[in-house]
C-alpha cells in the first residue's frame, strides 16, 4: 500500500473565511508573520524571533528541521492577531510613524553557519563555532556564540567542555537537555575511536590505540585504571575499567588483574591510566605498581605490552621510557 504523502502547507490569504478574516491576516502580515496551512496543521514563520513567548502562550510548538511555529489545536490567525493587537505598536511590527528599532547583529546568523557548513563542510570552523553549532540544537532562538566562548575561556577545549561536571555547567545556565548534548557529543567521538581499534592487531594501529586512549580518558576528572586485553594475534578482544579512584590515585591489585585476563583467554596486556592532572608523567606509585603487575603476569605467561599515562597535555609510554625492563 503506497504511503500517503504529507501535504505542503499553502499561503493562508483572506480569501478563506475558516482561516480568519482579512484584519487578523493583514495583522499578522504587519507583525512580519507568515501563515500557512493545510491538513489542520498551521505554520507561522518568518519574524518570529521577538513573538515567540507569544506563540508559544498561544499554543505553537517550535519545529526546528522547518524553523517555524506549528498549531495543530486549531486555525491560530484570530488568537495571534488579538494577541497582537495587545501589544505597544512597535513591538507588534505596526507602522506607528516612528523608526523601526534595529535587527539584532545575531539576525539570520543560524542559517548563515548553516549554509556556510553546507557549503564548505564542516572541518574549517574553529572550536568555537563547532560548539556553536551544536548549541542550536539544544537552546532555541538565542545568540549561542558568546556562551560557545564563554564556555571554551572556562574549560579549555571542547573535549573539556563535553565532560564538565553539572555543576560547573550551572553557573552557564546550562539545562539538562544541553548536558545530555554534551554526554552524547563525548561519546560519539569515543566510540569513533574504538572502532578504529577494535577487532584489529593494535601494535599496528598504535597512533589510533592512542588516539583512542585520549579520548576515553584524558577529560576524567578522577583517575580510572583501564586494562586492554588482547589475544595471540594482539588483537584487542576487550576493554574494561579495572578501578575507579580519586582525583590523583586509583587501587589497583594485581591479583585482581591477572585473574581477569585468565578468565578472557588474554596473551597480553596493555595497562592504561589518566592523570586528571593533566600531566602524563609516571609517578614512583604508578611505577612500582607497574612493576608489580608485570611480575603476577609474566609468572602466567601473560605479556606486559606497555602501560601507557593519559593527560590532557599528551600521553606517556612505559615501555618508549624504558621502564618495562
Amino acid at each position: 500500500m503506497a504511503k500517503a504523502k504529507r501535504a505542503t502547507p499553502e499561503p493562508v490569504t483572506g480569501d478563506d473565511d475558516a482561516l480568519g478574516d482579512d484584519e487578523a491576516l493583514v495583522a499578522l502580515l504587519a507583525a512580519g508573520l507568515r501563515l500557512q496551512a493545510a491538513d489542520n496543521l498551521w505554520r507561522v514563520s518568518g519574524n518570529t524571533l521577538p513573538h515567540r513567548a507569544l506563540l508559544r502562550e498561544a499554543g505553537g510548538a517550535w519545529n526546528k528541521l522547518d524553523q517555524c511555529w506549528e498549531f495543530a489545536a486549531g486555525d491560530p490567525t484570530a488568537l495571534l492577531a488579538t494577541a497582537l493587537a495587545a501589544l505597544p505598536p512597535a513591538t507588534a511590527g505596526h507602522n506607528s510613524g516612528e523608526a523601526a528599532a534595529p535587527k539584532p547583529h545575531y539576525w539570520g546568523h543560524r542559517g548563515r553557519v548553516r549554509e556556510r557548513v553546507m557549503r564548505s563542510g564542516i572541518e574549517p570552523l574553529a572550536d568555537y563555532e563547532l560548539l556553536e553549532l551544536l548549541l542550536f540544537y539544544s537552546i532555541e532562538r538565542v545568540d549561542t556564540k558568546p556562551l560557545a566562548k564563554r564556555l571554551l575561556d572556562r574549560f579549555g577545549t571542547l573535549g573539556d567542555v563535553f565532560a564538565a561536571e553539572p555543576a560547573a555547567l550551572r553557573e552557564f545556565e546550562i539545562d539538562q537537555k544541553t548536558l545530555i548534548l554534551f554526554r552524547t557529543a563525548r561519546e560519539a567521538g569515543r566510540r569513533l575511536a574504538e572502532r578504529k581499534v577494535k577487532d584489529m592487531p593494535v601494535l599496528t594501529n598504535w597512533q589510533q590505540l592512542i588516539d583512542y586512549c585520549h579520548a576515553a580518558l584524558a577529560h576524567e576528572k578522577t583517575e580510572q585504571f583501564r586494562i586492554l586485553f588482547l589475544d595471540r594475534k594482539n588483537v584487542l578482544i576487550a576493554d574494561e575499567v579495572q578501578q575507579r579512584g580519586t582525583i590523583d590515585h586509583t587501587p589497583v591489585y594485581p591479583r585482581e588483574v591477572v585473574k581477569r585476563a585468565l578468565a578472557l583467554n588474554a596473551a597480553a596486556l596493555i595497562l592504561v591510566h589518566n592523570h586528571p592532572s593533566g600531566d602524563p608523567k609516571p609517578s614512583r606509585d604508578d611505577i612500582e605498581m607497574t612493576r608489580e603487575i608485570k611480575t603476577a603476569a609474566e609468572a602466567l605467561g601473560i605479556s606486559i605490552h606497555d602501560h601507557l599515562v593519559i593527560g590532557r597535555k599528551g600521553h606517556a609510554s612505559f615501555r618508549s621510557l624504558g621502564l618495562l625492563t
